[in-house]
């Protein structure tokens, strides 16, 4: 920390109490001078000495036989005005960056420049200013911090801009050049503060990263830190991404947790102009310098604390492109009156909305069919998409346990989501089961409308055992579940026949598209509760041996109605088989 001594003379000032002070001395004081309550007994000639405004008030003090002088308005009070009275009789006094605006503003006041005496108040406390504190980083911080207090004097006397100024400029100096100490105060090597024909050390060039500076700024006030974040950004030699982690620090340093910490009255007009504040000066990047994690918390906050309309679509805008990078807890956010639900499931279908507009509009919807050893493989060709499958997934997981939560409103989102994002449905099936459990009240038809959102198709093999053993999901449904399993066991079966006849179909995937066409053929069928005599003849040959002990089993899980319609399945595809073979 920068200091300045000014004077020579011992500190002859005394106090008696708290509400007076005098210069001990053999001369009477002829001259009183009261600031803020605080009464100052003093002699007028080292005060006319050096200062012309005193000199006009104990002229006219005099004119009106009067000796004492009252100055309510004084900045600093009566500690800047003992400053400036032991600078007047030469009394030793130190000037640091806690007391030097309070003692510039006051010198100010007083007019105690070069005027009325060479190497005034206000001449010395410049070249402390401009030589020491604007030169030292965290001696900036600090004069900056206590500007607030004596508005609007510091705005007139450059104050704040020269602190922004110094303070902006070692911000986007390169790190190479970093010498003083910053937050956690990590000191540099001795050699490394060698500056002599501009050397540079590899090993100091790595110890400073680029965002050394974004803690020590955070005290600033929201009105300053804004100031100084404006001439980073302006400055334009500084990454989006380290003005994006400085304004989430500020932000996370700032901003409570709890949601009633933060709409409290004693808080909430403070948090809604830092939110706003945020927001405005987040980099003009669409966001890709900030995580959407946090993007989506400056959401919430500006939410809660009711920000302007501008603040919430520009950040809307903002995590749009980059949704797919959230995770369900961060799209969590409090619904606020005339809605009824927990969340606002609304404001995640219009970012959504937005994210999918932005992908088709960049042809990123389209999905790539590949080959892998004879088998088809369909897969997004971003995988944006299928990260944004699992996030909606989790998230409609989550709502489910909402009792206000609208059939609509589930369908709606699931929906939403194209067939390419969900390669799987086992999250998709989870978060039905869940709302089918809350909402026990569900009519057939709309269990039957939830259902459908589901392919069982694209169930693994956990998920279809859970499936067939679910006494929530639709008897048609189960019966899906159970006859697709018996397909990809047939497939199973005759991949292996394959490769113990033909090592060159290793893989076998043209039995499981075989079957699977079966399967598509056989929605009709499903749906009148009866199936094609043909298809099971081909299916239970294949099955007959290894898997019809498996599939009985599988039976056996199902509820009495479901299993007496897949024994007669059984029976007839049985019937078929024993024709054929005494046929042969």
């Amino acid at each position: 920390m920068k200091f300045m001594k000014l004077g020579s003379k011992p500190d002859s000032l005394q106090a008696n109490g708290h509400s007076s002070r005098y210069v001990s001395s053999e001369l009477a004081t002829d001259v009183t001078i009261n600031v803020g309550g605080v009464k100052f007994y003093l002699h007028k000639f080292p005060l006319l000495s050096k200062s012309n405004r005193l000199q006009k008030l104990i002229s006219k003090a005099s004119e009106e036989d009067s000796d004492e002088i009252y100055l309510d308005d004084f900045p600093g009070g009566p500690k800047a005005f003992e400053i400036c009275a032991k600078f007047c009789y030469e009394m030793t006094v130190t000037l640091n960056p806690y007391n030097v605006v309070a003692a510039r503003c006051a010198a100010e006041y007083l007019e105690m420049t070069e005027d009325i005496d060479l190497g005034n108040l206000v001449f010395k406390i410049e070249v402390f200013l401009n030589s020491g504190i604007f030169c030292c980083w965290k001696d900036s911080i600090i004069v900056l911090q206590t500007c607030n207090s004596f508005l609007p004097w510091c705005e007139d006397l450059k104050i704040i801009e020269r602190c922004i100024g110094s303070i902006a400029s070692k911000i986007t100096m390169d790190p190479a050049r970093v010498f003083w100490s910053y937050t956690y105060n990590r000191k540099l090597k001795e050699r490394d503060k060698l500056v002599e024909h501009k050397m540079m050390f590899i090993d100091h060039m790595e110890s400073v990263p680029k965002d050394w500076w974004v803690e020590d700024i955070c005290e600033l006030d929201i009105d300053l830190y804004k100031r100084v974040m404006i001439c980073v950004k302006l400055n334009g030699r500084t990454d989006s991404a380290v003005i994006a982690e400085a304004l989430k620090v500020y932000a996370m340093r700032w901003l409570p947790d709890s949601i009633d910490a933060l709409t409290s009255d004693e808080h909430a007009l403070r948090n809604k102009s830092l939110v706003e504040a945020v927001v405005c000066l987040l980099p003009s990047d669409n966001g890709f310098g900030c995580s959407c994690s946090f993007l989506l918390k400056l959401l919430k906050f500006a939410i809660l604390v009711g920000a302007n309309e501008s603040a919430r679509e520009e950040l809307t805008k903002k995590i749009s492109p980059k949704l797919h990078e959230a995770c369900v807890k961060d799209l969590l956010i409090p619904a606020k009156s005339p809605q009824i639900t927990t969340y606002d499931i609304d404001l995640v279908q219009g970012l959504l909305n937005q994210y999918l507009i932005q992908e088709q509009g960049r042809g990123n919807m389209e999905v790539i069919e590949e080959k892998d050893n004879g088998k088809d493989l369909y897969i997004s060709s971003h995988k944006s998409l299928l990260n944004i499958g699992k996030l909606i997934d989790g998230y409609l997981g989550e709502i489910a346990h909402e009792p206000n939560l609208g059939l609509s409103s589930f369908v709606d989102l699931s929906q939403s989501v194209p067939d390419c994002a969900r390669p799987s449905h086992d999250g998709l099936y989870r978060a039905i089961d869940i709302y089918l459990k809350k909402h026990p009240d569900l009519t057939k038809a709309e269990r039957k409308k939830l259902c459908g959102l589901m392919d069982v198709k694209k169930l693994t093999a956990s998920a279809s055992t859970h499936a067939a053993q679910n006494d929530r999901l639709p008897l048609r449904v189960i019966v899906q579940v159970l006859f697709f399993e018996q397909v990809r066991a047939a497939a199973r079966v005759q991949a292996i026949h394959s490769n113990s006849h033909d090592p060159s179909h290793l893989g076998g995937g043209g039995g499981e598209k075989r079957a699977i066409n079966r399967c598509q053929s056989l929605k009709v069928p499903m749906s009148r509760s009866r199936i094609n005599d043909e298809e099971f003849h081909k299916n239970d040959k294949l099955l007959s041996n290894k898997n019809s002990k498996n599939s009985r089993t599988g039976m056996q899980l199902l509820r009495s109605g479901s299993r007496r319609i897949i024994d007669k399945l059984w029976i007839v595809g049985n019937g078929h088989q024993e024709s054929n073979n005494r046929n042969s």
